[in-house]
């Protein structure tokens, strides 16, 4: 499926970070004298950039020298400890190869300076060919900003040119409802059209009997309606991208905004540093890796039947 992308998260998504990353603001904190924080503080504190980390870490009020400060702090002992304890979550590696032998293209796309996104990447996927890493470089937005997913999709889609997203479909998302169609952007007639997974969906309302039909192990928590057309990509050649599919997988808020501002599909993981409760807008949530990847290798069987 050489048409079809996954684009990735990466802290909380791809890799646990959150021990190396309280670590360092602590670092920072302390040497300030600042009081500081619990990791599952932390957790409610990262995913917009490490400037943004450091600043909600410091007490309210802080000021622009003290933030320097503390953010140069933080990085003089984050960029010698970034892989003390983080570590991959149980069967992303494998997932990753997984998807690369099934000719799906794979990028990433993180809040995190380039730098550590990067040093992260060659550290524990070594093996795997991303299409794209995507930090927090000089002159790139942050996510939810859709260009992140225009720039993913221009380098795993070679001369795929997609325009900047019509500001007026952003935060527009379609009509709720129980659907078994596409969990992706679908490439093809020369248009590009936003159509949600074939993933079941699980809803309170759902009979016994009916539930029974479902994939036991894929419950989403939302789905959206089939069919919206996706007027911020334009035209292109059908045959080179017809038939596949993109999606970004995170585990936040953020990456949810992020995929519905671009017009793709949005896959939430529960195993991140967010509440479940914060992905309610993803068009699936998984529990699990291997939830992740009947939703993903599905969704390639299908494309492959059709």
């Amino acid at each position: 499926m050489d048409n079809s992308l996954v684009i990735f998260d990466l802290d909380g998504t791809l890799i646990d970070t959150i021990g190396d990353l309280s670590a360092a603001v602590e670092y920072a904190l302390s040497e300030g004298g600042f009081p500081g924080h619990s990791v599952e503080e932390y957790r409610a504190m990262v995913g917009h950039g490490i400037r943004n980390l450091v600043t909600r870490a410091l007490p309210e009020g802080a000021s622009d020298e003290i933030i320097e400060l503390s953010l140069s702090r933080f990085l003089e002992y984050y960029t010698s400890h970034i892989d003390v304890l983080s570590r991959p979550y149980p069967g992303i590696q494998d997932l990753l190869r997984e998807l690369s032998d099934s000719d799906i293209k794979l990028a990433v796309t993180s809040n995190k300076f380039q730098a550590g996104t990067e040093t992260l990447i060659r550290r524990f996927f070594p093996d795997i060919p991303f299409a794209k890493i995507l930090g927090n470089a000089p002159g790139l937005p942050l996510k939810p900003d859709p260009e992140v997913v225009r720039l993913a999709m221009d380098a795993a889609f070679a001369g795929f040119n997609a325009a900047r997203p019509d500001p007026a479909l952003a935060g527009s998302p379609p009509a709720r409802g129980r659907v078994h169609s596409r969990v992706a952007l679908r490439l093809r007639s020369g248009l590009a059209a936003a159509e949600y997974g074939r993933c079941a969906v699980a809803q309170p309302e759902t009979g016994a009997e009916e539930a029974r039909s479902i994939p036991a192990t894929i419950y989403p928590d939302r789905a959206r309606s089939a069919g919206r057309r996706n007027r911020a990509l334009p035209p292109h050649d059908s045959e080179r991208y017809s038939g596949g599919f993109v999606v970004l997988v995170g585990d936040s808020a953020t990456d949810i905004r992020t995929a519905r501002n671009a017009g793709i599909g949005a896959i939430g993981v529960s195993w991140g540093f967010r509440p479940k409760a914060d992905l309610m807008e993803a068009d699936v949530v998984v529990d699990t890796v291997d939830q992740l990847r009947e939703v993903l290798l599905r969704e390639t069987d299908n494309l492959n039947t059709d």
